[in-house]
């Protein structure tokens, strides 16, 4: 077994934040050290959480259209790695799931990345991925980091989160699928090969 199989091994047995899990703990992490991509989003919503299979939901299937890859070569985890910020479902807010656990990011996230050496690009899906691996770097808000998506190249790209409840984001913003979408796609394309 790989360091990095082992470190995934005791990623998926982790029960650090247990108690605050409402449907229990369940990481959804999948990574290999010859991955060029890495998507970091949220935290898995409950579908993702029954499957086990991340960005298993409408959220996943708007993302891989965004970058322009089939399901087969998104889950190839030889060419794509996906940490989120939190890898369990964190329970139901007001208005949406709850944040993402703060106990993945300070326990697991250096130890992967540091066993991912071949990543080119990181997508960073939402404000909780963005503010924690841009910390000062992001702006105040999502739309204005992600307006500056240019700026955060070669290593990041920052992205709206593809959820259908960001349909009115979407809407106000169409530069972001008439310029940062495309972008984005031919980025991808020159990193991942589709099967």
């Amino acid at each position: 077994m790989s360091v990095l199989e082992d470190l995934l091994t005791q990623v998926r047995a982790c029960r650090i934040c247990e108690e605050h899990l409402p449907l229990g703990p369940r990481p959804v992490v999948r990574a290999s050290t010859t991955a060029k991509l890495l998507v970091v989003g949220q935290a898995p919503g409950t579908k993702v959480h029954a499957s086990g299979t991340p960005w298993d939901d409408q959220s996943g299937k708007r993302l891989r259209q965004w970058l322009g890859l089939d399901a087969t070569t998104f889950y190839d985890a030889s060419q794509t790695a996906i940490v989120p910020m939190g890898f369990c479902y964190p329970g139901k807010g007001k208005s949406g799931d709850l944040p993402p656990r703060p106990e993945c990011a300070r326990h697991w996230h250096q130890q992967l990345l540091d066993l991912l050496p071949n990543i080119q690009l990181t997508l960073l899906i939402g404000k909780y991925a963005q503010d924690g691996f841009l910390k000062h770097a992001a702006r105040p808000t999502l739309t204005e980091t992600v307006a500056n998506w240019h700026e955060y190249l070669p290593h990041y790209m920052p992205l709206p989160h593809p959820s259908p409840r960001n349909q009115f984001w979407l809407r106000r913003h169409p530069w972001f699928e008439a310029d940062a979408v495309p972008a984005l796609q031919q980025l991808v394309s020159d990193l991942v090969k589709k099967t």
